[in-house]
């Protein structure tokens, strides 16, 4: 039986956020090295790889993107600015897999995918399921889509998570970043929340305030609402929040392992 997993590389595990335009190519050279090694352990083990633009595109949409509903042409060019950004780390990704022998080809939602209201209305996934079928590795990462309503807007990965989820119907869904998981009290970390359902989510909801760094799709009660809606409408599935940071964190999640924080009904 195939075991689904989606497993996001965090912007801020893969960049510089602080600094824009700073790839961490060390760690994401290290990180593909264990998705492979993950992969070779466990034959069952089928994913969908997604990651964030991290200080590639959130750099490039705080500086270019358009803050007038009526766009013109200016506007346009600073859309294509944030899309060549975004896929510019898209590659460094892609090289970094290829380096460590893994079979993947990448699925940009800007090309197949359309918008209304921020929202995915429409994405054409048929060549990704296909990629999944053959053992190909699918990627996807933070994006812009053509907008019905606002123009263009910005797709976070969680955003594609939650669409692909519920096509794809996951067990897991591992969301990597520097943060060990959601705390109650951020920035002052000092409070680690282990488990989170849609019916305590209300007693840590005040703390998830903020990011570190720059990021122009939310912080992190943002993605946890999402994630909580998501473990909602998809039966048995588990979202776990954690570092990628440590050695064989990435490898230890794919083959099962739980830490950080939780997520499931």
């Amino acid at each position: 039986m195939m075991k689904l997993t989606f497993l996001k590389l965090g912007g801020s595990l893969i960049t510089d956020k602080t600094r824009p335009y700073t790839p961490r190519l060390d760690k994401l050279a290290e990180l593909a090295a264990q998705i492979a090694a993950a992969t070779h352990l466990d034959p069952r083990l089928h994913l969908v790889l997604g990651h964030g633009s991290g200080s590639f595109g959130h750099a490039a949409a705080s500086q270019n993107w358009p803050v007038n509903s009526k766009w013109e042409a200016e506007d346009w060019r600073g859309f294509a600015e944030v899309w060549y950004q975004a896929s510019a780390l898209n590659r460094l990704v892609m090289d970094a897999l290829h380096n460590a022998n893994i079979p993947a080809i990448s699925f940009p939602p800007s090309a197949a995918s359309q918008a209304k209201a921020g929202i995915i209305e429409d994405w054409y996934i048929k060549p990704l399921k296909n990629a999944l079928e053959a053992g190909i590795l699918p990627v996807i990462f933070g994006d812009v889509a053509f907008d019905a309503t606002l123009n263009g807007t910005i797709l976070s990965t969680e955003d594609l998570f939650f669409t692909l989820a519920n096509h794809l119907h996951p067990q897991r869904i591992l969301l990597a970043g520097l943060e060990k998981g959601v705390w109650a009290d951020f920035p002052a970390r000092s409070k680690l929340v282990n488990l989170i359902t849609p019916e305590n989510f209300g007693s840590f909801s005040a703390g998830m305030v903020g990011a570190a760094g720059m990021d122009v799709t939310g912080g992190m009660r943002d993605k946890v609402e999402q994630m909580l809606r998501l473990v909602e409408q998809v039966a048995g599935l588990e979202v776990s929040i954690f570092s990628g940071e440590a050695p064989d964190a990435i490898k230890n999640a794919l083959l099962g392992m739980n830490t950080g924080t939780l997520l499931r009904c």
